[in-house]
């Protein structure tokens, strides 16, 4: 390339480069003049608001819990015997007392039977000795072995009795049966499972909580409880007992609440995520989309007559969809909750369309 050809592509070059420059200087002065003039009030935001509110806010004790049936247990027989009957199905409703399992007792009935004979002659003798001692033609002594024979028969008829209950199996309380483990024909040894029982009317809920939440909790508050098995659903208790021992291995205490279950939803083994409603309070809050973070600090943006002013404020508890507010605004305060990004660090002149409408509206 010749002298000439470079020095006109240095020209080419210094003139780009001035041109860069150029466009540079333009579009940072111009964003300057265009915040200026957006300060100055020179262009105008539409924005929406919403009013800051008073709403009650709950302070939660969050744990996993186990259901447990207000009562348990695992039948079985107390003889060893064959199983005359079954009375019942798998999973059945019963009621304290219903018999479920009859064994073989034809010698206990005729044991009862005997026993029940040999007392009644025991009490018409005793009455016919007492009647002669009555009228001075026996002595008291005759009259004391009667008593005597009358109270062996009844003891040999209470007897008799126990033997033959111990031929039947029923339920000790109200509840829910479970599966049956036995059947009629087979052979039952003594404390040979035979099926279990549940009272579910109302479940036992333990569950564990740290230590440091221990001085807010006390007999009677409200817990809430909630299982994947029903979602959406929740099973509303109370506290009724908080161990008297912290384990010192995991540094938490162990909390047991009831919880009514009038429709059985419930079955023992569960497992139940808790939430504790420790204390309730109002507090001032707006909703989340509100809160501009900045530089590790929480702003909102207040609309101020035509203006939107930005604040700093101090967050308490977050709930879905909005926020505690502990300080920087006050009630009856509109705060911006669409339009936050285009309102700059100081904010700008804005339009409202909240209160645009609500003005529409009223007219």
């Amino acid at each position: 390339m010749n002298e000439d050809g470079m020095k006109s592509g240095r020209i080419v070059l210094i003139a780009v480069f001035i041109a860069l420059a150029g466009a540079a200087a333009w579009l940072i002065y111009g964003d300057g003049m265009s915040e200026n003039r957006d300060m100055r009030g020179g262009r105008m935001v539409t924005v929406v608001s919403k009013p800051v509110e008073t709403k009650e806010f709950e302070d939660v004790v969050e744990a996993l819990g186990t259901a447990r049936a207000r009562e348990s247990v695992t039948l079985a027989a107390r003889v060893s015997d064959t199983v005359r009957s079954v009375q019942f199905d798998d999973g059945q409703i019963v009621k304290k007392g219903d018999i479920l399992i009859k064994l073989e007792d034809e010698e206990e009935l005729a044991q009862l039977r005997e026993a029940e004979a040999n007392l009644k002659e025991a009490e018409r003798s005793f009455e016919r000795i007492k009647n002669l001692v009555r009228q001075g033609n026996a002595s008291t002594a005759a009259l004391d072995t009667e008593q005597r024979r009358l109270d062996e028969a009844r003891f040999r008829l209470q007897a008799v009795q126990a033997r033959l209950e111990d031929q039947r199996v029923v339920a000790p309380f109200d509840g829910m049966l479970g599966l049956r483990q036995v059947s009629e024909g087979s052979l039952l040894s003594s404390n040979q499972a035979i099926t279990t029982i549940d009272a579910i009317d109302m479940i036992k809920l333990d569950f564990s909580v740290p230590e440091r939440f221990i001085a807010t909790l006390k007999q009677g508050q409200t817990v809430e409880a909630k299982v994947s098995a029903y979602p959406g659903r929740v099973f509303k208790g109370v506290i009724t007992t908080i161990d008297s021992r912290v384990d010192p291995i995991t540094r938490s205490v162990i909390v047991r609440a009831e919880v009514p279950n009038g429709e059985n939803l419930l079955r023992p083994g569960l497992l139940m995520t808790v939430q504790v409603l420790s204390k309730a309070w109002q507090g001032l809050s707006v909703p989340e989309e509100a809160v501009v973070p900045s530089g590790g600090r929480q702003f909102v943006f207040v609309v101020e007559g035509d203006e939107a002013v930005r604040r700093e404020i101090k967050l308490g508890l977050r709930r879905p969809g909005y926020v505690e507010v502990l300080e920087g605004i006050k009630a009856g305060d509109r705060v911006v909750v669409e339009g936050t990004l285009r309102l700059g660090r100081q904010g700008v002149k804005v339009r409202d369309m909240a209160t645009d409408v609500a003005d529409g509206a009223s007219s």
